[in-house]
């Protein structure tokens, strides 16, 4: 009996000796507290890497948002813009402060926060306190049109670049724009730390504001003395040795990545109705492809590839829900243009992984020709 193939995965941890060797290494230091050599220098080394002064690692991307919001005052009564296209806890980290979240749309190319809508809603609420962009599948957001917004109104940008280390737009890497930015090292990111994060800032005070909250906000005392609420947000020091061996790998995993955004172009290059979201922008650390169908051209929805690519024990997954589509986030105010709701109607994300193998994505690629044979 032939042993059943495994399935092809969307995005997998991509994890090899150097990683064992970093992890057992800090075990063996004795460090397995959330203190650690591995954590500074871990903090440090992405730091760097960022071109930033200042990073606090902490146990999510949610709670490097959660941080940077608190560390711009963000509270209740207050506004915040979000990309209606991204996943939901960009929105709950404002949910968090007590503040309102506005969803804004999207461009239709990028999936990135319109910068024409988000100009829009600066001009006339006064209310907003601050603006969130999301990094989108590895692309950064257009920051030559936004950040100037930002400046002319005098909001702070928070940029959410969980999808997007490594990545660029121009010469500044992700993770370099506005007060702050958070990072995520979940299990299926660009480089993964099991679970994690990082708040990334040039900002010496909001730095020193967010450890301290993520470290239960102790004062510094014999006791355990605490004047405010505080949260349990630090990273151990052994999920930071595991960041480390991942950052030094970096750079092959994102080359990798990239080889496999350009084999799809290359194999939905002859059917005009597909598009690969991002727009194959050169500074994308593609993180994840995506494609948009246009089913009026194609013949075939976005959602048939992805129950045949099923059927073959093949990952695929939907584009992001809008925000505003979702049912916490009913009554919430929005600027919305139908592009968001287009990429979630029309796209979907397909095996992007650096530990895909190349007969994983001669499976796929396999797949998506029979697909397109079927539907000519």
């Amino acid at each position: 009996m032939l042993a059943e193939k495994r399935t092809v995965l969307l995005s997998g941890p991509d994890v090899g000796e150097l990683e064992q060797e970093f992890v057992l290494a800090a075990l063996r230091s004795g460090w397995v507290a959330p203190a650690g050599p591995d954590l500074e220098l871990f903090e440090r080394e992405v730091a760097d890497r960022a071109a930033v002064p200042h990073a606090v690692a902490v146990n999510s991307g949610t709670a490097a948002l959660h941080l940077a919001l608190l560390g711009l005052g963000v509270g209740p009564g207050d506004v915040v813009v979000v990309p209606t296209l991204t996943f939901v806890a960009t929105a709950n980290a404002v949910v968090y402060t007590g503040a309102t979240p506005v969803f804004v749309d999207c461009d239709p190319v990028t999936g990135n926060l319109d910068p024409d809508l988000l100009a829009g809603v600066l001009a006339t609420d006064a209310s907003v306190r601050a603006v969130l962009t999301v990094d989108v599948y590895g692309t950064c957001a257009d920051y030559t049109r936004i950040l100037p917004l930002c400046e002319m109104h005098g909001v702070p940008l928070v940029e959410d670049a969980a999808e997007a280390l490594g990545a660029a737009h121009g010469e500044r890497p992700a993770g370099s724009f506005g007060r702050a930015a958070a990072l995520s090292f979940n299990g299926n990111k660009i480089m993964t730390t099991s679970g994690g994060g990082m708040l990334l800032t040039g900002d010496a005070g909001l730095a020193a504001r967010a450890r301290h909250l993520a470290g239960q906000a102790r004062l510094p005392a014999e006791h355990y003395e605490h004047a405010e609420i505080g949260y349990n947000y630090r990273l151990s020091n052994i999920l930071a040795a595991l960041g480390r061996a991942q950052l030094r790998r970096l750079d092959e995993m994102i080359k990798r990545r990239q080889g496999v955004r350009d084999q799809y172009a290359d194999l939905f290059a002859p059917v005009d109705a597909v598009t690969l979201i991002g727009g194959g922008d050169p500074g994308a650390n593609c993180w994840l492809t995506g494609i948009v169908a246009d089913p009026a051209l194609a013949g075939w929805h976005a959602r048939d590839l992805a129950a045949h690519l099923t059927a073959r024990g093949i990952e695929t997954r939907p584009v992001f829900k809008p925000m505003h589509r979702q049912p916490v986030f009913a009554d919430a105010r929005t600027a919305l243009t139908g592009a968001a709701d287009r990429l979630f109607g029309n796209g979907l994300v397909l095996p992007s992984g650096s530990a895909l193998r190349d007969d994983e994505i001669q499976r796929v690629h396999d797949a998506v020709a029979e697909f397109l044979d079927g539907h000519r």
